[in-house]
């Protein structure tokens, strides 16, 4: 079989702030979702936004990073691979399968929510994450990141 491709990119917001926990080895964990939107007309014409909700995972460095900065409403680009996981639901017996988009890197879109202003972060194949940077505004021509209408 010939090499495939798993990329996914995308761009939303942040529907919960990040659940940590970390495994028995000591590696960081960082769960939360991200809602995408897409956009079309209702019965009635109308252009209407429909969500759609992606689970999210990131690891060490990564997830410490997401720990400290990714917030409820945030606006990021994610870049990662999908993976399906399943296992047996310890209550019922029945097999639980989940969707998750693991997370290789990630970079703060926008500034409205939690103050974020366009850091990026990766895996830990790249140096240690910093703060991210401070937002844009230019006053000169009376344009702010208020003004941006995502």
């Amino acid at each position: 079989m010939a090499k495939g491709v798993n990329k996914v990119f995308l761009l939303g917001n942040v529907g919960k702030d990040p659940e940590i926990r970390s495994t028995a080895s000591g590696m960081t964990v960082a769960n939360f979702t991200l809602a995408t939107a897409d956009r079309g007309k209702d019965a009635q014409g109308n252009w209407v936004d429909k969500p759609e909700w992606h689970n999210l995972v990131c690891f060490d460095k990564l997830a410490e990073t997401a720990k400290n900065y990714v917030k409820k409403g945030s606006s990021l680009f994610v870049e990662g691979k999908i993976t399906n996981r399943s296992w047996e639901d310890k209550e019922s017996g029945q097999k639980r399968y989940r969707t998750e988009i693991i997370v290789n890197d990630f970079t703060f879109v926008g500034s409205k929510a939690g103050g974020e202003g366009g850091g990026s972060y990766s895996k830990p194949s790249s140096t240690a994450a910093s703060a991210p940077a401070a937002a844009h505004d230019y006053p000169e021509q009376g344009i702010t990141d208020d003004d941006i209408p995502f």
